[in-house]
């Protein structure tokens, strides 16, 4: 399963192997899940991620997922977010119809615009959502800069003349 790029590749991204590298681990992680025994598998929790100012904002839906079993990793620009959803222990003997709910291991990965700086994220777990706070470093802000206009033409500036205007004589 490829999961698509949120933002395209930065100059970061050197090794040109490197992220052919990491499409054959999520292509094998992804084979390994779904071959695995009878159950359906985690796979890849749904995602939401917004940006601000300052920070990307990215919450992560994990129901019934005890929050010891949630890894958060950073891997240069890579954010990963895996774990496992476990069984409940208590099955008792029943005539099973349909059984919809899923367990096993989950992994969602996605590239980040930027190199995050030591402690630049921020992680709580609240009601069956992660929520993951990325603070953007100094030099990937945007900052808009407003330019005055002023009125009148530009000042010359070529070889032989002065910026000052001509006086008639």
């Amino acid at each position: 399963m490829s999961l698509p790029r949120l933002w395209p590749m930065g100059s970061q991204e050197l090794d040109p192997f490197r992220a052919m590298r990491r499409e054959m681990e999520n292509v094998f992680r992804a084979f390994n899940q779904s071959s695995s025994s009878s159950n359906i598998g985690a796979g890849a929790p749904a995602i939401s991620v917004a940006e601000t100012k300052d920070a990307f904002e990215i919450t992560a839906e994990l129901p019934g997922v005890d929050e010891r079993d949630i890894k958060v990793s950073l891997d240069e620009n890579q954010l990963v977010i895996s774990g496992e959803k476990k069984a409940e222990s208590k099955r008792e003997e029943r005539n099973w119809h349909v059984e919809e709910r899923s367990y096993g291991s989950f992994y969602r990965s996605m590239s980040l615009p930027f190199e995050p700086e030591d402690g630049a994220v921020d992680a709580h777990f609240d009601r069956g959502v992660l929520h993951l706070t990325v603070k953007k470093p100094v030099k990937a802000t945007k900052v808009t800069k407003t330019i005055d206009i002023k009125t009148g033409a530009p000042p010359h500036t070529d070889a032989g003349q002065t910026a000052a205007p001509n006086k008639a004589a």
